[in-house]
């Protein structure tokens, strides 16, 4: 059953569409990931979803609910944890987790989430003397704290080293399994192919492919990579007549080719016939990064998701809070 529907989904700055037409829903209890170059529409369609902007035309529900219209019944089952987000400088975590248990009527145990999340030993420490890191931390706990049945992660492990990005995908599964769903924008591959059951991929404004993520790798011109390095050197013509592949490149002594299993299979075939032993042969299958790189376009200078020149929320930057969800001013329209 669908929790999140998008239908038509338009929004402009400046006459300039930041999203045209997107269209998509969400299963409750799915962990749905939503990529896309810088610029591409993510965060503005996420807004939407949040209620955080105003869609030009189309339509977005959350649980049935319209996210402008029913903004504050809306609160009370969606917490976002926002691309950039400020608190008050000397407010301390302690008061931040027990300020925004405050705003829901029947709030998550902030403590065992503080745990959870690496916060216990800086509850007394103030927001301005957090890492990046642990402001990170500290603003996914505080998206969970009123227990919503959808939860909405922009770029949530920026800024985190590799142990507490790791650390932070085990509680989102977590999450997930415990009956919450999870809209999830992120710019890393390996989180999106580990933590997505389904992925969007937006490029100018619209969805360019909708699918798993291992349906998305199998639509990727090359499924399977070959490298080695041949004991002595092969005919350029005769690499180029291999089967369904995509690319050859030389790099020094060694060759790689981007392919299917028949190229792999033809690879085998040519070593056999001209007595030619691979070294360090190796072979890959393809990732979510080739899939990405083929259904997108390299884009320079364009306008971002927010209509200001970068992929995030803008205005003062400072997160305020309106009936206990995190908003952030509207800017200005500007070209």
């Amino acid at each position: 059953m669908a929790i999140i529907e998008v239908n038509g989904l338009r929004k402009a700055y400046g006459g300039k569409p930041a999203v045209d037409g997107v269209d998509f829903t969400v299963e409750e209890g799915e962990i749905f990931g939503i990529l896309g170059p810088n610029g591409a529409g993510k965060t503005t369609t996420v807004e939407c979803v949040e209620g955080l902007r105003v869609p030009d035309a189309g339509t977005v529900r959350v649980a049935g609910l319209d996210p402008v219209g029913d903004h504050e019944q809306v609160t009370r089952l969606l917490g976002a944890q926002l691309q950039e987000s400020e608190l008050q400088a000397k407010l301390t975590v302690r008061e931040a987790l027990e300020l925004y248990s405050a705003f829901y009527p029947e709030p998550v145990d902030w403590r065992p989430l503080a745990g959870r999340l690496g916060l216990e030993a800086k509850l007394s420490t103030r927001f301005a003397k957090l890492s990046g890191g642990q402001k990170q931390r500290l603003f996914i706990a505080l998206s969970l704290i009123g227990g919503p049945r959808v939860v909405v992660l922009d770029e949530l492990t920026t800024g985190l080293d590799p142990r507490a990005r790791r650390d932070t995908w085990s509680l989102i599964e977590e999450i997930r399994d415990s009956g919450v769903t999870v809209l999830l924008v992120t710019h890393f591959m390996e989180e999106a192919q580990r933590l997505c059951d389904r992925i969007a991929v937006i490029d100018r404004g619209k969805v360019a492919a909708l699918d798993t993520p291992s349906g998305l790798i199998a639509r990727s011109a090359a499924s399977t990579v070959i490298s080695f390095t041949p004991s002595r050197p092969l005919r350029d013509e005769d690499l180029a007549a291999l089967p369904k592949a995509v690319s050859v490149e030389t790099k020094g002594d060694r060759i790689v080719i981007n392919g299917t299993d028949e190229t792999v299979n033809a690879v085998i075939t040519l070593l056999a016939r001209h007595r030619v032993t691979a070294h360090q042969l190796r072979v890959t299958e393809a990732t979510l990064d080739d899939a990405f790189l083929d259904l997108t376009e390299t884009r320079a200078g364009t306008a971002a998701d927010t209509g200001t020149g970068t992929d995030t929320a803008t205005g003062s930057g400072a997160a305020t809070v309106t009936d206990g969800a995190a908003t952030t001013p509207q800017p200005e329209e500007r070209v």
